[in-house]
């Protein structure tokens, strides 16, 4: 069973950076569409970015788009999320997601059945 653990997050400045990776045991994540959202309290779940299985597609909503690249490590069997110039309005807890069906890799909360438990992430301004 896929089973998804999210590090990385932290406190950061704004102008800052964080690398947020997902890493899964005993399953290849290349074989999964792999999201990442992010939620703050109120407010529904985000997606943010997701790379798509096989293709390595990757697709990121407007907001992040220039700031953050999301990327496979296949040694770590990581997927990896590179923010940059974060802004106070990035924070929230950041969450993976695994999806084997969609193609491409969708930016909607549905889609994805394994979610990872989540991470903090702060901005300060």
């Amino acid at each position: 069973q896929l089973h998804l653990v999210e590090s990385g997050g932290g406190y950061v400045q704004s102008g800052g950076s964080l690398r947020l990776s997902c890493a899964a045991s005993a399953i290849a994540l290349e074989f999964y569409n792999i999201g990442w959202f992010r939620q703050v309290p109120g407010q529904e779940r985000e997606g943010v970015s997701c790379i798509s299985k096989t293709t390595s597609r990757t697709n990121y909503v407007d907001s992040v788009k220039g700031r953050f690249t999301v990327s496979i490590d296949y040694t770590k069997n990581t997927v990896d999320l590179q923010m940059d110039s974060l802004k106070p309005e990035d924070a929230g807890v950041y969450y993976c997601a695994a999806d084997s069906i969609s193609i491409p890799c969708k930016l909607v909360e549905p889609a994805y059945p394994v979610w990872g438990q989540g991470i903090q992430v702060n901005v300060s301004a």
